[in-house]
């Protein structure tokens, strides 16, 4: 995965995710990354999360032009990008407001009313998922609500990752990926549920067309290029997908294999031959890129929310001390795993002697808690025994990934709780390299993941596991129904 010249084809992976644009240029022969860039986005932090889809645009113009003549050399591309968000163009293209991002908490009161219509087994059984405030359908619900003028006005409505997609080859197009995680795309029957759209209000004419894996999504046109993208006329823009399925691509993940990625949110997933179909909300049934199907569990308090906590203490990240009595849960934006949108952080089992690293490491214990707890579930849809993750030990290590990975405190946590190997790909931005194998397999004809295992993403140090802290997992279980969890 070392950078060199190159004279072999060259594709580029994109990461547009909730703080910024990630772009790498890779070669397409040996998985080499050949350059690299990135640019920053704006998140409002006031009442709600939200972000002009513009600033995406402008930052992955940003970050191509980082990669110098590699850009123009590009035969492919492909984006993977944040889940979720809802986008509401004009007959133009252009962002009729600001785009309410994945972790905008406004709209649980309408995921609430969702559920609480048809029951959280008819939402499992027809789409995979129980929605929760991330979802795409509460967002326009809400929006359809408190912004009636912003939903009239509307004249398509996108993903993200469509959004860029679109900008890029000109096609009003998805994927199965990225969709699934919509509210609106029945699992199914994979097609749009043109029953509960009426319900909510949205004309399915508003929507992309939703493509298979290995499909097209059209090519980088003049007017693009004229425009100031860095790109030539005629590369192909494969249909990209959603972060997580983007990041399972990069993994080259096969069934059986669970990952934790610690990032501005927290998710666990696993690659899956069945279909999922939770009907107690944690695992969301979501489509893979490839085919199969991304069980997978999403917490909203990740990093960042540890970051605030040693930040308030004035502490360096990894300034970290053992033992202690505290059980910290730290819920400061809410959660979505456990189901908890209105909740705040909370910290119990203070005392006179306990030191300001062990209120930080409680607040890493309380994060990886969540993360262990709901991948018990999402491998129980493949058919694991119930407690793989927290209650018993499995010889295949987690991957970890994603920025907390690189983090001593975070990996010695996850392995602490768990009682299983970890395992740290060398590979950095999984996110952006799988969007890369997906634009190689455009040109190859192989399966994405396949490029993935030849150009050895997921290669890594492994850690041997450490004997789990019963201690802490009794007091935070004993503490979560203090936070309104079970």
């Amino acid at each position: 995965m070392g950078a060199h010249a190159g004279a072999g084809p060259v594709v580029i992976g994109v990461d547009s995710s909730t703080q910024s644009t990630k772009v790498l240029a890779v070669d397409v022969d040996s998985g080499a990354v050949l350059a690299s860039g990135q640019a920053p986005h704006t998140v409002s932090s006031g009442g709600g999360r939200e972000t002009d889809p513009e600033v995406w645009w402008e930052a992955l113009l940003d970050a191509l032009k980082q990669t110098g003549e590699y850009a123009a050399r590009a035969e492919a591309i492909s984006v993977g990008g944040q889940q979720h968000g809802l986008v509401v163009l004009d007959a133009a293209g252009r962002p009729v407001r600001p785009a309410l991002l994945w972790n905008d908490i406004r709209s649980a009161p309408q995921a609430a009313a969702l559920v609480e219509r048809h029951g959280a087994d008819w939402w499992a059984e027809r789409f995979g998922s129980v929605p929760s405030a991330s979802f795409t359908a509460a967002k326009w619900a809400w929006l359809t609500e408190h912004e009636p003028a912003a939903a009239a006005a509307a004249r398509a409505v996108r993903l993200p990752h469509d959004f860029l997609t679109e900008r890029l080859g000109g096609a009003a197009v998805t994927d199965r990926g990225d969709v699934s995680g919509t509210g609106w795309w029945a699992s199914g029957s994979e097609t749009y549920d043109e029953a509960l759209l009426g319900e909510i209000g949205l004309d399915p004419a508003l929507l992309p067309a939703v493509l298979g894996p290995g499909e097209r999504a059209g090519t980088v046109g003049d007017a693009a290029v004229r425009g100031g993208l860095p790109l030539r006329a005629g590369a192909v823009v494969a249909s990209g997908t959603g972060d997580n399925a983007a990041a399972a691509l990069g993994l080259g993940l096969a069934p059986g294999r669970a990952v934790l990625s610690l990032g501005t949110s927290g998710t666990v997933y696993a690659v899956s031959r069945r279909r999922p179909t939770d009907p107690s909300g944690t695992v969301a049934g979501f489509a893979a890129a490839d085919g199969g199907w991304l069980p997978l569990a999403c917490t909203l308090n990740c990093t960042l929310a540890v970051d605030k906590v040693a930040a308030l203490l004035s502490l360096d990240r990894e300034a970290v001390a053992p033992g202690g009595s505290v059980a910290f849960l730290p819920f400061l934006d809410g959660e979505r795993t456990p189901n908890l949108p209105y909740a705040s952080g909370l910290l119990t089992g203070l005392r006179h002697d306990t030191s300001a690293g062990q209120v930080l490491q409680g607040a890493y214990d309380g994060a990886v808690y969540a993360l262990l707890a709901a991948l018990d579930q999402v491998l129980a849809v493949d058919g694991a025994p119930s407690g793989s993750a927290v209650s018993s030990s499995s010889d295949e290590p987690l991957l970890l990934i994603g920025g907390g990975a690189r983090g001593t405190a975070w990996r010695e946590t996850v392995r602490r709780l768990s009682g299983r190997a970890v395992q740290v790909p060398r590979a950095a931005e999984l996110v952006a390299l799988g969007a890369a194998a997906q634009a190689a397999a455009l040109l190859t004809g192989e399966a994405a993941s396949s490029i993935a295992h030849r150009w050895g993403t997921a290669a890594g140090p492994v850690h041997d596991p450490l004997p789990r802290d019963e201690e802490t997992l009794t007091r935070l279980a004993a503490a979560l129904p203090l936070a309104g969890g079970s």
